[in-house]
């Protein structure tokens, strides 16, 4: 993986939204594969923060994403090869609570960031949408990156915005210009390092080392799983593409679990509780109304063909998830540097 990731070496790299849970995971990698690195975000989205864990010395930048002038300031100052944009509001929940907010923030802010790296000619862009972004019909099949659009909560539509945007900025502003723009969509994310509200696995590392249980609503959703270094190993294979000036990978990259890896919630807690046995929940139905989207799967079999990539921690990924949270807790270490060297060594391995 190193190998396929050497275009990254003495890159200039700005990414969005660095200070959290994905980001932070994203700015940790490139600056060990020797890109330069810059970050821009809002603030410390959580306390405890995987950002601040790691103690990473790039450049660290404030800013909200919807300000041109901070957005544009960012930009020149990196002068970017390249930008991952992760900077969103991310939470289901939350977007129900404030859907202009989430509006805001998910399609006015990375229209900013796309109008902004437009106007100085960056010549990549890797924006993060989600598999939320396709209208489920229910119907059990696996979406591929052509079939219809159409989320229905305020996130879910948001990041449908997004990819729609997006199409729009390929075909009728950039055409042929400089900046090659691709969007990217994976289902849910876990590891080490997230401690963002309302999402099961967080929830449940922090009633596992506070003693206090895990308050769960619906413990018979079936999610797609996958582990965070999994979906970046994708991130950055889109990129390195774009780095290479393939005009052919600006376009939309499904990046979810290529094996079964849909498992109920409550099959989740339980392996879990397979290695802290400790750990306990509080079953608490949804009194909001609100119905939890059915089971959505992604089809990523032109990452698979075209790119060469395919997720590595499947059958690992809660094991690898529990491990970092009990060294955090228990240990009080960052164990993050160890699981990307044995997320290589996998890769390398199976090669």
């Amino acid at each position: 993986m190193a190998r396929q990731f050497d275009i990254y070496r003495g890159r200039r790299v700005l990414v969005t939204g660095h200070s959290g849970f994905k980001g932070s995971w994203l700015a940790l990698w490139l600056s060990r594969l020797g890109a330069e690195v810059t970050g821009l975000s809002d603030g410390i989205p959580t306390q405890p923060n995987h950002f601040e864990a790691l103690g990473l010395t790039i450049d660290d930048r404030r800013g909200d994403v919807v300000d041109d002038a901070a957005v544009a300031a960012a930009i020149v100052s990196a002068r970017p090869d390249i930008i991952f944009h992760f900077a969103a509001q991310a939470l289901v929940r939350k977007a129900y609570a404030d859907p202009v907010g989430t509006y805001r923030t998910n399609v006015i802010g990375t229209l900013t960031v796309m109008e902004a790296a437009r106007a100085a000619g960056v010549p990549a862009f890797v924006s993060a949408t989600t598999d939320k972004v396709y209208r489920n019909d229910e119907s059990g099949r696996r979406y591929r990156e052509n079939d219809e659009l159409g989320g229905a909560d305020p996130y879910s539509a948001s990041k449908s915005c997004v990819e729609l945007m997006s199409r729009s900025y390929r075909e009728a502003l950039i055409g042929d210009g400089p900046m090659l723009l691709a969007t990217v969509r994976a289902g849910n994310v876990i590891g080490g390092g997230d401690w963002a509200e309302d999402r099961i696995v967080p929830d449940l590392m922090r009633a596992a080392f506070s003693g206090k249980p895990a308050v769960i609503r619906n413990p018979d959703s079936t999610r797609p799983w996958q582990h965070v270094l999994d979906v970046l190993a994708g991130y950055l294979a889109v990129g390195a593409r774009l780095l290479d000036g393939e005009r052919g990978a600006a376009e939309a990259w499904n990046l979810g679990p290529v094996e079964s890896s849909a498992v109920r919630v409550q099959d989740v807690i339980a392996a879990v509780q397979r290695q802290i046995p400790e750990l306990r929940v509080d079953i608490r139905p949804d009194a909001s109304g609100r119905a939890e989207s059915g089971l959505l799967q992604l089809d990523s079999t032109k990452a698979v063909s075209r790119l060469g990539w395919r997720p590595r921690w499947e059958s690992e990924m809660l094991e690898r998830t529990v491990d970092w949270y009990r060294a955090f807790y228990k240990d009080q270490r960052v164990i993050s540097e160890a699981q990307l060297d044995a997320y290589e060594d996998a890769v390398e391995a199976n090669r």
